[in-house]
């Protein structure tokens, strides 16, 4: 967690500074006793670890609700080095679905460097797996998860135990579009972009140069201008937006 260093801080809480982010977070820590907070090198981040992303997710809107403003980075699993051995956590996942998904669901879990362990079939078109899977594949697996199996699947892991780290880093299947310019969104610049991946942010929202406006569908990151305009000609006037409706964007709490 560290004070929010955007072109836009100060714009949604009260409470930005460090000194009010440490306070809150330690204190944090007299009732919620399976939260850690350690202080790093620079005095204006601190890290922060809990039992899992959604304990984490709690804590970061319940001090957004609050009037907090900062920045999160991306989580990282804690890792264990035994004997010079650097070892990462496993989860046993437990997955029921339907059989029209679960194919899907078994390429997700391959590319996340999951283990299958069983697999039963059902007459009632309902098929369990179960996987070993490490927390860093399962990362951001819940809503690919739901997406894929259209809201009717069930997942449930638990902790298993510590294993050498398998591999390199797990590469992200899909990057980031990213504004290219400071200005106002506009319909005709996010038409061109959604056809890029999928938008966070609809038309008439202010963007700052090099903020996530999306995902891209592919895994390296894509600079788009969200903001552009239609030129004028003696045919068209700039204000007239194009006939075709934007795709809703994912809103983000």
């Amino acid at each position: 967690f560290g004070v929010n260093a955007s072109p836009f801080a100060g714009r949604e809480g009260r409470w930005g500074t460090s000194r009010k982010l440490r306070e809150r977070l330690f204190n944090e820590l007299r009732t919620n006793v399976a939260l850690g907070v350690d202080e790093t090198g620079s005095a204006e981040a601190f890290t922060v670890s809990g039992r899992g992303e959604l304990h984490l997710a709690i804590l970061i809107e319940t001090m957004r609700r609050e009037g907090f403003e900062f920045q999160v980075s991306r989580p990282e699993v804690i890792l264990r080095t035994i004997d010079g051995v650097v070892l990462e956590p496993y989860e046993e996942v437990y997955i029921e679905t339907g059989s029209e998904s679960v194919g899907a669901v078994v390429e997700m879990l391959g590319k996340r460097r999951g283990q299958m362990l069983d697999l039963q079939d059902d007459q009632d078109d309902a098929v369990r797996l179960r996987y070993l899977v490490p927390t860093r594949g399962l990362l951001g697996f819940r809503h690919h998860f739901m997406t894929a199996t259209r809201g009717a699947g069930f997942m449930h892991s638990i902790f298993h135990d510590y294993f050498p780290i398998s591999g390199g880093n797990l590469v992200r299947s899909r990057g980031s579009l990213v504004a290219w310019e400071h200005g106002i969104t506009t319909t005709y610049g996010l038409k061109n972009a959604e056809g890029r991946g999928m938008l966070f942010l609809g038309p008439g929202v202010e963007v700052y140069e090099g903020m996530v406006v999306g995902e891209n569908q592919r895994p390296d990151d894509l600079v788009v201008n969200v903001c552009k305009k239609r030129h004028v000609t003696n045919m068209r006037a700039s204000f007239r937006e194009i006939d075709q409706r934007l795709t809703p964007p994912r809103e983000m709490s």
